[in-house]
């Protein structure tokens, strides 16, 4: 049905109410009145909206009786569903030039509330105006709708009162319509709906059989009829089988060439009452009783053809005045099937949103946001029945290789594949979720066998087919249990994180659970936390020199400050008995910024005399990775002079580096952009690439002790190291040696070409006071005299 075609349902609607051109009632007046004095306006109207004009049933403050449709601001209002309100009309571009604006009554402010007939047409307004600017809230226009709701009630008692139906009764009419919106509103129940309004509308007319319909499109357009609700013809075996089905999933008609199907082609009512010899008779499921007489009544909302009504076998036969007078409960179906479609559309596109918040766009799998929230919940369950939660962090191993070998579409693939291997895998209770790139989580509930574990490792392996691909990844997957390991889902998944590098330490396609004996028990933890704000306060924490020779010059080249606790009971402690407890807490971030501040001012101290020592500092990987670093080190650096700032050496474990690369980066260009120089710390440890390697602003290198003390005595430890010293050459990185504890560990560096050297074999960290006199009295053939 087209705008034209409804707004002539709209305009004969009006016509049924009896109301254009007559007398004042008081019922209206009344109400006009209350809104006039309420809002303290000049005028108050309660008006029609007809074909060419606006029509005033009652007015407050106006002369005039009626303005041209053209220019009335009401023919806005009735196209809105809520209030329409002007605050300015001088202003407004669809109003500043109307008659009324610029000339008498100087309309300024107006707020129309629709009005609706019974069958649900809007047909007028109840309005407010004045000729000064007005603001009113949402709250402060409830009056209005109020009024405007009592304006309905009097138009539907008119309605009632002037019933001058042929065939329906305006009272049973009205109670059909309740009851089809009673049920819609308080069901999730369609169908019941449906056939509610179906058994009324076959009460009505006395039809002996009917459906109802909603019309949806198939891909390529063509529309076709989903019945709602049909009558019940089981009395026949092919009949019972036929409604049966339509109970269990529903009926379709897609035949557009018959009476039931012509409808949904022309948007007319189609009326048949000799359908034995009318040429677009058929249609009709197999084993249906006769059908005589017919009437289609198509179903609108606005100017869209939404659903269908079918009557049959009215003994009287159909006309068209039957189907003008069941308009009202068509146009009420027409809105319900309406309303249930926005519902569906919002529910859809909750489901979108909270699928894209929540879930990979890859793999459907639950993702980090929404993972979290799982992981809490099971862990809260696991506390309530005395269980254990496992947490299994799962890298693939040869993944790299497939994408840049095959392209991402294939990696892809992998991913989904592997995605689904572990769904299949867990139990229905267990958890699987991707954190991105090639990482998968599986939160496993009260197991109580590793080879569980194994069969993750053992699915994953399994030969994926793509193509023509025949692909084989595996799994390295680290294993840490709650509540034996007694953290937060956080922490739990990175300890569990940090089991899986040892799995890849070892090869690929294993599993290693978490070593909760190189932690600290969660006691020591709390003792530490309880205590390091007290150390902080009270000047506890002390920073160590540990002095870094320099090979080429064969002098002190600076030192690395390391921390120390003088603990009150505990006499000095080193970093391995509190930082790891404080790491991912607010203290890691102000002791990270008691050493950076601490070492500015030895820097300061050092050039007032004439001490070209540099001095390197180790920071904290949750401290460094934080969106307020760079503002501490950029504070810290205030009182540093600018040429100093190359004397300072911030280093960041090679690890670290990998967590966040994009925060890496910036955060490392900040440095440089801030002047200071970063060291990678316990180089050889991690697994950067090549091409990171390259672009890590980085101008030291350290390689990592484990590899340097034993490298005399260990062949790869050997290679390993003439690897890092080449490396470092090719990308003209200076070269740090920690570690060196023997005159023939450091013979060997020398030849490498490592540039600097430090360890236990010079001295070990010392007191500021300390550290400088050793430094002062060095001398290159002094240690082998010791």
């Amino acid at each position: 049905m087209t705008d034209t075609e409804t707004e002539k349902r709209r305009l004969a609607a009006l016509t049924r109410l009896g109301l254009l051109d007559t007398p004042p009632e008081e019922r209206f007046e009344r109400l006009t009145r209350i809104a006039r004095q309420h809002y303290q306006v000049k005028t108050a109207l309660f008006t029609l909206l007809d074909h060419d004009r606006q029509w005033f049933k009652s007015r407050q403050g106006l002369d005039i009786s009626e303005t041209p449709r053209s220019v009335a601001f009401c023919d806005h209002a009735i196209r809105q569903d809520q209030i329409f309100v002007v605050e300015d009309a001088a202003v407004d571009p669809r109003f500043r030039n109307n008659p009324f604006v610029r000339d008498a009554p100087y309309i300024r402010f107006y707020a129309g509330m629709p009005v609706r007939e019974p069958s649900g047409f809007r047909v007028g307004t109840l309005c407010i105006i004045d000729d000064n600017p007005r603001q009113f809230s949402e709250k402060d226009l409830d009056v209005l709708r109020t009024l405007a709701t009592m304006v309905e009630e009097e138009l539907e008692r008119s309605y009632s009162d002037s019933d001058k139906s042929e065939y329906v009764p305006v009272s049973h009419l009205n109670r059909a319509i309740h009851h089809a919106q009673s049920i819609f509103l308080t069901s999730d129940n369609e169908r019941s709906a449906f056939e509610q309004l179906l058994s009324d509308l076959l009460a009505l007319t006395d039809s002996k059989f009917g459906l109802i319909g909603e019309i949806l499109h198939k891909d390529n357009g063509a529309p076709f009829l989903k019945v709602g609700a049909i009558t019940n013809i089981a009395w026949s075996p092919e009949t019972q089988a036929l409604y049966q089905d339509v109970e269990r999933r529903g009926m379709e008609f897609d035949r557009l060439d018959n009476v039931l199907g012509l409808p949904l082609v022309t948007g007319e009512t189609v009326i048949s009452n000799n359908l034995d010899v009318d040429s677009r008779r058929g249609g009709l499921p197999p084993g249906h009783p006769p059908i005589n007489t017919y009437i289609g009544i198509p179903v609108y909302s606005g100017g869209v053809q939404l659903g269908l009504i079918g009557l049959a076998n009215r003994a009287e036969g159909y006309n068209q005045k039957l189907a003008d007078e069941l308009a009202p409960l068509s146009q009420a179906l027409g809105n319900l099937i309406e309303r249930k479609r926005l519902y569906e559309e919002k529910r859809t596109h909750e489901k979108n949103i909270e699928l894209a918040a929540n879930y990979d766009a890859l793999t459907g799998l639950p993702n980090r946001q929404r993972l979290t929230e799982l992981f809490e919940q099971e862990l809260y369950e696991a506390n309530k029945r005395d269980g254990v939660v496992s947490v299994c962090f799962i890298d693939l191993d040869g993944f790299k290789a497939i994408n840049d070998e095959h392209g991402h579409a294939v990696g892809d693939a992998v991913l989904r594949s592997v995605a689904t291997k572990l769904q299949a895998t867990v139990r229905s209770h267990d958890i699987v979720a991707r954190l991105g790139g090639d990482e998968f989580v599986a939160i496993l509930r009260d197991v109580d066998d590793e080879r569980v574990y194994a069969r993750l490792l053992e699915a994953i392996r399994q030969p994926i087919n793509f193509r023509h691909y025949v692909l084989q990844v595996s799994g390295s997957m680290g294993v840490t249990v709650y509540p034996e390991d007694d953290a937060d889902s956080d922490l739990l998944l990175r300890h569990a994180d940090q089991a899986m590098y040892a799995a890849k330490e070892t090869g690929s396609n294993c599993f290693k659970l978490f070593d909760l004996q190189s932690h600290s028990s969660r006691k020591e933890r709390l003792r530490v936390l309880e205590q390091i704000d007290s150390a902080l306060s009270n000047r506890q924490m002390e920073l160590y020199y540990q002095p870094k020779i320099c090979f080429r010059t064969r002098s002190v080249n600076g030192f690395e400050a390391l921390i120390r606790w003088n603990h009150p009971k505990d006499g000095v402690l080193g970093p391995g008995h509190f930082l790891a407890h404080i790491e991912y807490t607010e203290y890691a971030r102000t002791l990270g910024n008691f050493v950076i501040r601490e070492a500015v001012r030895r820097l300061v101290e050092f050039a007032r005399q004439d001490l070209p020592y540099t001095l390197s500092i180790n920071l904290s990987p949750c401290h460094f990775l934080s969106p307020q670093f760079r503002d501490d080190l950029s504070s810290a650096l205030e009182e540093c002079p600018e040429e100093l700032r190359a004397h300072l050496i911030l280093e960041i474990l090679e690890t670290t580096a990998m967590d966040d690369s994009e925060t890496v980066l910036q955060n490392l260009k900040a440095c440089r952009e801030l002047g200071v120089d970063v060291a990678l710390d316990d180089f050889g440890t991690g697994y950067s690439s090549l091409d990171y390697f390259r672009r890590l602003p980085a101008q030291e290198i350290k390689i990592d002790r484990s590899f340097v003390m034993d490298m005399l005595e260990d062949a790869d430890d050997s290679m390993i190291v003439s690897a890092i010293v080449s490396l470092s050459k090719s990308f003209k990185r200076r070269l740090v040696a920690e570690g060196i504890e023997n005159a023939s560990v450091e013979q060997k560096l020398i030849e490498l070409g490592c540039d600097l050297g430090q360890g236990f074999f010079y001295s070990k960290p010392l007191p500021l006071r300390e550290a400088l006199n050793w430094a002062k009295d060095f001398q290159w053939q002094s240690r082998f005299n010791d």
